[in-house]
């Protein structure tokens, strides 16, 4: 449930009360009046015509064209990239309230507190530590490589580029800062050697902080200066402040390009530098994932700013399992993903060295995942040998057959025919002809079908809709003799209850505050509320209908019920009242349906 995050729920009203929704969003995008609400482009997808309503009696938006809604704490969560402690945080800090505390187990919150503050600061220390020792006089060797790399001193200055010139000299200095041994070593800035003296982490290499999207160093990528047995880039290790998995590097940089501009797509690199000199070549909009394949929590991350992603991995990536499988977890979070193909044995730092045109062109041939699929197969084989082709072929029907339409199947089969000579009508054969069983294990089955529910799922969103939105015709109308079968029609319904019985008005935002998070559901039932759907004769009927459809439904159900209670039960006198109860439903049940 989303809740208040464990937030003192007077604190939540009070910060929601100081902070109007309509000012709030009128900050971030021009809003002008019609009718009851206010109304906008949506800034969360690209559209021409508004869809993006405000509606300020009620405190809450929804778009009616992507379906977004939420109260003034999930708008700002959702512009401003950030978790729901961070809504709040800002929110707070824009009406000048102090910051609550959860109200779950304070003193241990408040100590958790305590501790990231200490880890935090310990990290900025080193990386302004970092900072100092690059331009101090001993860091040629790291000057020299950031010269070789072709770094703008206004490109090292904006990623906060540092030196480490030792293994012991940082030690001494955040010694000197009077922080504890235990916090020193869980922020992942030193490490313990053999004999137990703290030594520098990262020693001697050329620092990269990672920087979350609160502008706070959570950690540090490092890269050795000369050829070792050791690995030549290293994180700090995972800590309560960093998460590798969880963590983006430049996302930092991205919030404040989203905060300027709109952002069509993302592209994701693999590494510190990949980003860095794609940055300086003007192309701001990218993001590392350090080396590791792609997760889910990442994923998630790069959704806050764009659903178009661009991968950008090295011209040796095509075909390794691990990181293809990284980009199908992108698909899943319904990202549109393109792959971009990069000259055999170059990685996008060499490109973008060639000039922003060089990258662009690579840009330019970006391929949707399935396409760089088979062109990743292709690279395997020698399509001028007769088995490899013939090899080739028969795996690429299997990417093939995971297209997700027909025609792009047939665009597909059109490609394999170029590149093999083999005949479209023997490919399109031969991909019919699969063998069902490994069909069943490559496709993505549909889900049951829901035609028998669909009428019932209407009806219910209607009546909630007017419920919600005080429609004249439904105001007499009690929830109570009616059956909802979805939790979030429950949960709706029992709110419209509540208020009902209380003698309080019904305020859809609040339902924001006891739904989970994004509930397509709700947002179906907020699209109703939009032009004359909800007014008018014809509504009226519908709501009616829907109300005798939902009730019969409901007797039904119940009558089928004690029909099972009665033939289990035993006992005569409670098999004679079970009898009774299911004769007054069916009575009922006759009456609601007039006799049909």
């Amino acid at each position: 449930m989303s809740g208040g995050r464990g937030i003192d729920p007077r604190y939540m009203q009070e910060l929601k009360q100081k902070n109007n929704i309509v000012e709030v969003i009128g900050s971030y995008v021009p809003l002008e009046r019609k009718g009851g609400n206010y109304w906008a482009c949506c800034p969360f997808h690209h559209e021409k015509t508004p869809s993006f309503a405000v509606n300020e009696a009620d405190q809450f938006y929804h778009c009616f064209g992507c379906g977004v809604s939420g109260d003034v704490v999930g708008f700002v969560r959702e512009i401003e990239s950030t978790d729901f402690l961070g809504a709040v945080r800002i929110l707070a800090d824009r009406a000048k309230m102090p910051m609550p505390e959860s109200n779950f187990d304070t003193e241990r919150a408040a100590a958790l507190k305590k501790k990231r503050d200490s880890l935090i600061a310990i990290l900025l220390d080193s990386a302004r530590f970092y900072l100092s020792n690059l331009y101090g006089g001993g860091a040629a060797a790291h000057l020299e490589y950031i010269s070789r790399r072709k770094l703008a001193p206004t490109t090292v200055k904006k990623f906060g580029l540092g030196a480490s010139l030792d293994f012991y000299s940082l030690p001494e200095y955040l010694a000197g800062k009077g922080y504890s041994r235990e916090d020193l070593l869980d922020s992942g800035a030193l490490a313990e050697n053999k004999s137990g003296r703290l030594i520098d982490s990262q020693g001697g290499r050329l620092i990269f902080p990672i920087i979350n999207a609160f502008d706070e160093v959570v950690g540090f990528g490092g890269r050795l200066l000369e050829k070792s047995d050791f690995a030549k880039y290293k994180n700090t290790k995972e800590t309560a402040v960093f998460n590798k998995s969880k963590t983006l590097y430049n996302v930092n940089l991205l919030k404040r390009l989203k905060r300027e501009q709109t952002i069509s797509e993302v592209i994701v690199v693999e590494g510190y530098m990949d980003t860095i000199s794609l940055y300086q070549a003007g192309f701001k909009n990218v993001v590392a994932s350090m080396g590791t394949s792609l997760t889910k929590d990442q994923a998630r991350l790069v959704k806050r700013y764009t659903e178009n992603v661009y991968i950008s991995y090295d011209g040796d990536f095509a075909g390794q399992k691990a990181d293809l499988r990284g980009l199908e977890i992108l698909k899943d979070e319904n990202l549109n993903v393109r792959v971009v193909p990069l000259p055999e044995g170059l990685d996008p730092d060499d490109v973008a060295k060639q000039g922003a045109e060089a990258y662009q062109k690579c840009l330019d041939a970006a391929m949707p995942l399935i396409d760089y699929k088979l062109h990743s197969l292709e690279r395997k084989y020698d399509l001028k040998k007769t088995e490899d082709k013939r090899t080739f072929v028969a795996e690429a029907l299997k990417i093939v057959r995971t297209a997700e339409s027909e025609s792009e199947k047939e665009d597909l089969l059109k490609k394999l025919r170029d590149k093999t000579g083999i005949t479209y009508q023997s490919l399109e054969r031969d991909l019919q002809n699969l063998p069902a069983e490994s069909r069943q294990t490559e496709m993505h089955l549909p889900p049951p079908s829901e035609a028998g529910t669909d009428k019932y799922k209407k009806a219910a969103r209607f009546i909630l809709a007017a419920k919600l939105f005080s429609a004249p015709y439904a105001k007499n109308c009690g929830l109570e003799s009616i059956e909802f079968d979805d939790n979030v029609h429950k949960i709706i319904a029992e709110y419209i209850s509540s208020c009902e019985r209380n003698g309080e008005r019904v305020r859809p935002s609040e339902l924001f505050e006891l739904l989970d998070e994004d509930s397509p559901e709700f947002n179906e039932i907020l699209d109703l509320n939009y032009g004359d759907k909800l007014s008018g004769e014809v509504a009226e009927r519908f709501f009616a209908d829907s109300v005798r459809t939902l009730e019969e439904e409901s007797l039904k159900g119940k009558i089928g019920e004690y029909r099972r209670l009665f033939d289990a039960e035993r006992d005569t006198e409670k098999r004679k009242e079970i009898a009774r109860k299911m004769d007054e439903c069916t009575r009922r049940l006759k009456k609601r349906s007039g006799g049909r």
